[in-house]
C-alpha cells in the first residue's frame, strides 16, 4: 500500500473544489491542510463536519460566477 503525501492530496482536493466538485477528507491533518488551502485561495466553501471527517462543498454562489 502506498502512502500519499498529504500536501499532494490537499492540492488535488483544492483543484476539485475549484472545479465545483464536493470533496471529503477523514484525517485531521488533511482537513487542516484543506482549510488552509481554501483560505489561501479565497474560495467560498461550506464545511460540514461528520463523525468520520469533513465534507467541503463549494457554495452555490461561487458556482454561479
Amino acid at each position: 500500500m502506498t502512502v500519499l503525501d498529504q500536501r499532494v492530496m490537499r492540492d488535488e482536493k483544492i483543484l476539485q473544489l475549484k472545479q465545483g466538485r464536493t470533496v471529503y477528507a477523514e484525517s485531521p491533518e488533511l482537513i487542516r491542510l484543506i482549510k488552509r488551502g481554501i483560505e489561501r485561495e479565497g474560495l467560498t466553501i461550506d464545511i460540514e463536519k461528520t463523525n468520520g471527517g469533513c465534507w467541503f462543498i463549494p457554495s452555490e454562489e461561487a458556482q454561479v460566477e
